[in-house]
């Protein structure tokens, strides 16, 4: 994205036609995020869009804007939370859930999408650690679910 890094990351999702609205109603006895002194734990974003298991139901493609919308529902929550996106000095980790058939081998593809809207709306500081697993089920039957943590300014 060119001028990435002059740009605040709420003008780079305006640039990608992506407005963050409020964040989805709780499944449970749970907050969305903890502050831990600079540090910011999500807890899980699913989808509300995509259903089902990747390799049977949901094909990679699909897994990939799954998992894009989970991270959109992830900023969402930090949004509410910081105020402004540009409070976030690091991603961090995320985390992915994916549900997924037993043979299905392809769970980083599908996280490549929540990754790469990290890098496109915060530069290098979308750069991350991540873990991409499948899962037996996930709940209400999502295609997938996924948590991260951040560095925060102070």
């Amino acid at each position: 994205m060119e001028n990435q890094a002059l740009a605040t990351p709420e003008e780079n999702l305006q640039k990608l036609g992506i407005t963050l609205g409020s964040s989805r109603p709780l499944l449970g006895n749970y907050v969305t995020c903890v502050r831990a002194g600079n540090l910011l734990f999500t807890a899980g974003q699913g989808v509300d869009e995509y259903h089902g298991k990747l390799g049977r139901d949901l094909t990679v493609e699909e897994g990939y804007l799954a998992a894009r919308q989970s991270m959109i529902n992830l900023l969402k929550v930090v949004k509410q939370e910081l105020g402004e996106l540009s409070k976030v000095k690091r991603v961090v980790k995320i985390l992915g859930f994916v549900n997924s058939t037993e043979d299905f081998t392809q769970q980083p593809k599908v996280m490549n999408g929540a990754s790469d809207l990290l890098v496109d709306v915060f530069g290098d500081k979308g750069k991350h650690g991540r873990s991409a697993v499948g899962m037996a089920q996930l709940p209400n039957n999502t295609a997938i679910e996924i948590e991260m943590t951040l560095e925060i300014e102070e």
